[in-house]
């Protein structure tokens, strides 16, 4: 799908005096899909007509990402996207959601599982999270392996990095993080370049990569927020995928109690645009 085609699907919700790309189509019980770091909500929409078809799902760009707002000198945390999506879903009068989450995305959405699970202990209202699908990501900061870039971008000298970042050198690495059989092509790359350096994008690289950090210093409320789950909770991993796969895949059957953990070998790290078709079996099944 054309990016432009994407954007024409969606409108633009007020954050903060600052403007995020929300998508909101089908009919049926509630579904919120969440995109991973550095893409956006576009890399979902190769899954899209069948879920719509199914399911009224809602989507976004979190800010800094895709087409919303990219403001240079904003403070980025999940627990301010967690705030979004939380203003969000009151502004779309939700009360009960399906969530499917990729890599930073995962993030994000353990914490709005933490904050479920607090809402249920204290009985107190709120959004319902019925449900919740991961796809790779760093679920567990011991088991994350960060690209050389990923590093780099984290370091003191990280905003020049990020300045300097070209399409070129997405290629490269985008390349060693998806599966031998299904590497992206080009014409995807480019869009993925587009999408990444819109808007002054480069220029935030250094702060949106902060949360790497985050998952360490929140480990126990974010892994503590999957073990005392209480709504059915999936795992779908591409294992071929170096920064989060097998090794995570792995860690989570070790520590998280009735595991349910769908591998998809030869896979990596974008299983939801390198294997679209596997994705929508077994989240479908799950739901």
């Amino acid at each position: 799908m054309e990016l432009a085609t994407w954007e024409n699907k969606g409108e633009y919700f007020d954050y903060k005096s600052h403007q995020v790309f929300t998508i909101d189509e089908g009919q049926g019980e509630d579904m919120l899909l969440i995109h991973g770091f550095p893409t956006a909500s576009w890399d979902w929409w190769q899954m899209w007509d069948t879920l719509t078809a199914q399911y009224r799902v809602l989507t976004l760009d979190m800010l800094g990402f895709g087409f919303s707002d990219k403001p240079r000198g904003y403070p980025y945390s999940i627990l301010d996207q967690a705030d979004l999506i939380e203003q969000l879903l009151a502004a779309k009068h939700i009360k009960t959601i399906k969530i499917l989450s990729h890599d930073y995305g995962d993030t994000v959405a353990q914490e709005l599982l933490a904050r479920f699970n607090e809402r249920i202990h204290k009985g107190e209202n709120g959004v319902v999270i019925a449900s919740l699908c991961f796809l790779n990501g760093g679920l567990f900061p011991e088991t994350h392996q960060p690209l050389f870039i990923q590093k780099v971008l984290m370091s003191p000298v990280g905003g020049i990095v990020g300045r300097l970042f070209s399409r070129k050198k997405l290629g490269q690495n985008f390349k060693k993080i998806f599966g031998p059989n299904t590497q992206p092509s080009e014409a995807e790359l480019d869009k993925f370049w587009k999408l990444i350096s819109g808007n002054g994008g480069r220029h935030i690289f250094h702060r949106l990569i902060r949360y790497m950090q985050e998952r360490r210093d929140h480990r126990a409320r974010w892994v503590g927020a999957i073990q005392q789950a209480t709504i059915p909770v999936r795992l779908i991993n591409g294992v071929y995928d170096p920064i989060s796969g097998q090794q995570m895949a792995d860690r989570y059957q070790e520590i998280i109690p009735n595991p349910d953990v769908i591998e998809l070998k030869d896979i990596g790290h974008f299983p939801l645009i390198e294997a679209p078709d596997l994705v929508l079996k077994h989240y479908l099944e799950f739901v």
